[in-house]
């Protein structure tokens, strides 16, 4: 009976014991999300949603969101593929899919037009699509030379600290 309570006795110590985690843990844990990303116009150009199995890259405001989520509405043959692999801005504002109107340049928006792009900007691209970069134009000028205007700081979703 000596050999029963033994077994007994090692069987409940083994469930006392904290369950062994699944995977070995790690001393460095690689970041959640991958870093932020600054595109030239022919980079973002890549992420147009022609190419299956592609990532489908939108601009607004210089914002560069990766709205692959919504391959329904931006993909290949889908309503809004105008507006993808470029910096909408303009067209976004305007709720237009000229081509004239797919373009950074806000020159010319009515009042009505701004606040549409600033509504469409935080409730529907900030609020769905994870932010996978910026357009080089945010920092640098037509010239490639640095936009002394440009302050991190005043960015969407950028916390310097999170950088580094």
């Amino acid at each position: 009976m000596a050999g029963g309570a033994a077994r007994l006795l090692l069987s409940a110590l083994l469930a006392a014991l904290p369950a062994a985690p699944a995977e070995p843990q790690l001393r460095f844990r690689p970041p959640a999300e991958a870093p932020v990303r600054l595109f030239t116009e022919p980079e973002l150009a890549r992420y147009d949603g022609q190419q299956e199995g592609q990532p489908i890259y939108l601009a607004v405001k210089g914002v560069v969101f990766d709205v692959t989520s919504g391959k329904e509405f931006y993909g290949k043959g889908a309503p809004y593929n105008a507006l993808v692999g470029k910096d909408s801005t303009r067209g976004v504002a305007k709720m237009s899919l000229d081509p004239a109107d797919l373009t950074h340049d806000t020159t010319g928006l009515t009042e009505e037009e701004l606040k549409s792009l600033d509504d469409i900007f935080n409730n529907v691209y900030k609020a769905k699509y994870p932010i996978v970069g910026y357009t080089s134009r945010r920092i640098l000028n037509e010239d490639g030379s640095p936009n002394l205007d440009f302050k991190p700081e005043d960015q969407p979703h950028f916390n310097i600290k999170d950088e580094f």
